[in-house]
């Protein structure tokens, strides 16, 4: 707090102008000027989405898809063909009309340069035609899990991209796309604005002139600048957000931390005896104080974990009884991990230290990413909780470049991470027990990190992939959840929370606890752009919201084939 008073002396106040929302999304001391929407760790915000726009939106607290860029989809030829509408009408920011043709160019274009295909979608892909309004994607094998990433996959125009010698690295510094902020009004390290796009295809958004992003080198400046007033809309890490932030005018200013984030677990390398061990994996776990680490170290921005490691974006498949009747070793229970750990025949000595059978003490090495506070905090309480059972336990922080390599290689003992997946539980498991994602000791590996493989979830992934019909979906993925807590493949610890922050003195028509539309997280790629069509300056009539006018039917992401009429730190 005497940190954010000093910064605070002296600075001068930034400029505002009328239908202009200052954002900040995410953090960096200085900007670079690129808009591939291809690259999104190197992009500039809003650039996957209020940029270049998707097909579909997948909406995390609704759990259903959203119509875009294209009016609905179908599964055909036994759930190996995806056909999508797409929208009639659409125009780029240049006037060019966009159409199925530019949909078609922008999955070869991923096809041809597999840097571009961030989630290896493309790859998957035996063709990808169009007739009519209608695209076709053609999966080699039936793979209803790829609607997300085909859903949710950035349009660009082929008359722009078709003469671009190297996509991968082009920068696109003057994007032409669809979305509602096209165009570049300034760009400088310290701050760019975007202006609205003089085509967009829903009459009269978006309802702002611009947004402008401004850079913060740390948290501590950014943190001031929400306090101050000078940003609109933020993801910034305030503590004692609701005394420090909030209270300061809680009649134009909101904040939410929607657990819609994938779960931060506690991954121990499984292929390291005595980690190989799915009860001593589940004896640390009962070692853990999730209760202290949620209140400490996150401030109570979250909540503990259970044992099927599922966030709320899982939620339509998440029976908290299914876990408490299997048997939730994510509980705070030491008396009961001693027990499993002595049953394993790791022993307490009169040194008061645990020992393994051949006599040598049980010692673990935890790593972390130096500079991440809370991750860190995190660490220090399970490393104090695994002292408290006996076990030497120390945490080992590293720079992010060294912590992931670490992490990729399995070049641990044990590491905190975060995991990530798309709505099936095919991929939010299958980055975790899935032998398909198995790689060796010393490889980089994308997920799964632990190397671990459950013969038992590839049967239920070979036949979850196959399934559009919503009661199979919901059996299957009860019984993944089922070996996912019976296997302890990794030890969850919190679901991450997808943090934002608002000030409406100036802009209004955020996502608030009265009407959660959206997720508020800025950040949140594809959803952000349902907010940002909505944000208007304040005063400005409300017009119905976009929800209402394109939404549709609340559908499940995995419907039957005959439904049509729809729509990670």
């Amino acid at each position: 707090m005497l940190a954010l008073g000093l910064l605070g002396c002296g600075r001068e106040r930034p400029r505002f102008e009328p239908g202009v929302a200052v954002v900040l999304p995410t953090q960096s001391a200085t900007w670079v000027r690129n808009f591939n929407p291809f690259l999104p760790t190197q992009a500039r915000w809003p650039t996957p989405s209020g940029i270049y726009e998707p097909l579909l939106i997948y909406h995390t607290l609704e759990q259903r898809y959203v119509p875009w860029l294209a009016t609905g989809y179908r599964w055909e030829q036994d759930n190996r063909a995806l056909v999508m509408t797409i929208r009639r009408g659409v125009k780029f920011s240049d006037g060019t009309p966009m159409g199925p043709d530019d949909v078609t160019f922008t999955w070869q274009l991923m096809k041809e340069h597999p840097a571009l295909d961030s989630t290896g979608m493309a790859k998957r892909l035996a063709s990808i035609t169009s007739s009519g309004d209608e695209v076709t994607f053609l999966f080699a094998e039936a793979f209803v899990p790829g609607l997300y990433f085909v859903a949710q996959a950035p349009i660009v125009p082929k008359h722009v991209w078709q003469s671009v010698a190297d996509p991968v690295k082009f920068a696109n510094e003057t994007p032409v796309a669809t979305g509602p902020f096209t165009e570049v009004r300034s760009f400088k390290p310290q701050v760019y604005e975007l202006g609205k796009n003089p085509h967009y295809w829903q009459p009269g958004r978006p309802h702002l002139d611009a947004v402008r992003v401004p850079a913060f080198a740390g948290n501590e400046q950014a943190s001031l600048a929400m306090i101050r007033g000078d940003i609109d809309w933020g993801a910034i890490f305030i503590p004692a957000i609701e005394r420090l932030f909030r209270a300061k005018d809680p009649a134009h200013r909101g904040y939410a931390f929607q657990q819609v984030e994938g779960t931060v677990m506690l991954y121990a390398q499984t292929t390291r005896p005595p980690l190989d061990d799915a009860e001593v994996r589940k004896a640390l776990s009962l070692g853990i104080d999730r209760a202290r680490i949620v209140r400490i170290a996150m401030q109570g921005y979250t909540r503990p974990a259970d044992a099927s490691g599922l966030s709320d974006f899982y939620r339509r498949f998440h029976d908290r009884a299914q876990v408490a009747a299997l048997g939730d070793w994510t509980r705070y229970d030491p008396e009961a991990a001693g027990r499993l750990l002595d049953e394993r025949g790791i022993r307490l000595g009169p040194d008061g230290r645990r020992h393994l059978p051949d006599g040598s003490f049980f010692q673990l090495d935890l790593n972390c990413v130096v500079g991440w506070s809370d991750w860190v905090i995190a660490a220090e309480l399970v490393t104090q909780g695994l002292e408290a059972l006996g076990i030497t336990a120390k945490l080992r922080t590293y720079d992010f470049g060294a912590w992931f390599s670490k992490l990729q290689r399995g070049d641990f003992q044990l590491s905190l991470g975060w995991s990530t997946g798309g709505p099936s539980l095919y991929t939010f498991y299958g980055r975790q027990m899935s032998s398909s994602s198995l790689r060796p000791l010393g490889q980089a590996a994308e997920y799964n990190w632990q190397r671990f493989a459950s013969p038992e979830a590839d049967r239920l992934f070979a036949e979850l992939i196959k399934t559009a019909d919503t009661a199979e979906e919901q059996r299957l993925s009860r019984e993944l959840v089922r070996v996912f807590v019976e296997t302890a493949p990794a030890i969850p610890l919190f679901p991450g929370p997808a943090f934002g922050q608002y000030n409406s003195r100036r802009i209004e028509g955020f996502p608030t606890d009265e009407a959660p539309y959206v997720a508020l997280a800025p950040y949140k790629i594809p959803g952000f752009l349902l907010a940002l069509v909505e944000l208007r300056p304040r005063g400005m009539p409300r017009r119905p919201d976009v929800l209402g006018v394109l939404g549709g039917p609340s559908t499940s992401p995995s419907s039957s084939p005959a439904a049509s009429s729809e729509g990670a730190r």
